[in-house]
């Protein structure tokens, strides 16, 4: 499935939570962390569930909850009841739109296992998103992708720019190492990797340049706090025609070359070598993702 955006949307507002799969996200995530006051936590809780229990609630895009990181069990059990037997037919609580739970200040893979559990003690089965943004969550960042519940890893770099003690700068160059760490520990583990969020959503041309660098880096997708970032981030991780034509076309010379035996083979004049083929792959993959059919 295509991640190439995922868009924040606080849990203690309904109507926004309502409008979020309308942007064209592929994920909405509703947030019970870091958008909700301390006090509004209850709050929160109950209108996520509002939203996610309403049987009208069926997004094409995936629906998540970012979980709070000190009381998780507590967040799971408002949304979606506790693991004690199950009520009288007739009287149990309604199903819950619940595809993803995101982890946030992630520092070991134990706490990816234990979050599964605890979905899984509730009857879940949700993707897991492993968010790494501290110091401990990064240099932990192998462990924490490679975790058997782990389905996405996600930098984030405010916090750990704050964790640190170090000055957001524009170039970004502060966080740039945990940046690459993470995105090599997720391709590693063969899991997602989504790129931090971009905080001025008023800079469009700016973002557009900030997701290309992601993209270059590896990444699979970016995190959105605003709804009119999600067209751009979703266009610069869809591949351009011109793009998939070219990798279609190495692909099918691949093909050719492997059905005659051959063990090199060209596309315009170009040998083509296994990055190439790789990349190409790569290329196919995020189109098909896309909903595009690049063959």
């Amino acid at each position: 499935m295509a991640r190439r955006s995922l868009l924040f949307s606080p849990g203690d507002r309904p109507e926004l939570m309502r409008k979020a799969p309308a942007t064209g996200a592929d994920v909405i995530c509703f947030d019970l962390e870091d958008a909700v006051a301390p006090g509004r936590k209850d709050e929160a809780r109950a209108a996520v569930r509002g939203v996610i229990a309403d049987p009208d609630f069926d997004p094409d895009a995936e629906a998540c909850v970012r979980l709070t990181a000190t009381d998780p069990a507590a967040d799971l059990d408002a949304l979606v009841g506790g693991d004690a037997p199950a009520a009288p037919e007739g009287d149990a609580d309604p199903p819950v739109r619940l595809d993803a739970v995101m982890l946030p200040k992630v520092e070991d893979a134990d706490r990816v296992e234990d979050a599964a559990a605890l979905c899984a003690d509730r009857g879940l089965n949700p993707a897991v998103f492993a968010l790494v943004e501290t110091a401990g969550g990064v240099l932990a960042a192998e462990s924490i992708a490679d975790a058997t519940a782990t389905d996405a890893l996600v930098f984030g770099a405010e916090d750990l720019a704050a964790d640190l003690g170090a000055t957001r700068t524009d170039e970004g160059t502060e966080v740039l190492h945990a940046r690459e760490h993470a995105v090599i520990a997720a391709s590693a583990a063969d899991v997602d990797a989504l790129d931090t969020v971009y905080t001025d959503f008023s800079d469009t041309a700016g973002l557009r340049e900030e997701t290309a660098f992601a993209l270059g880096l590896g990444y699979d997708g970016k995190l959105a706090i605003h709804p009119s970032q999600v067209g751009p981030i979703n266009e610069a991780f869809t591949p351009d025609p011109d793009e998939i034509e070219r990798a279609s076309r190495i692909l099918d010379a691949r093909d050719e070359a492997e059905r005659e035996g051959r063990g090199v083979f060209s596309v315009d004049g170009e040998m083509i070598d296994a990055p190439l083929v790789a990349q190409a792959e790569r290329v196919v993959e995020r189109a098909a993702a896309a909903g595009l059919d690049p063959r």
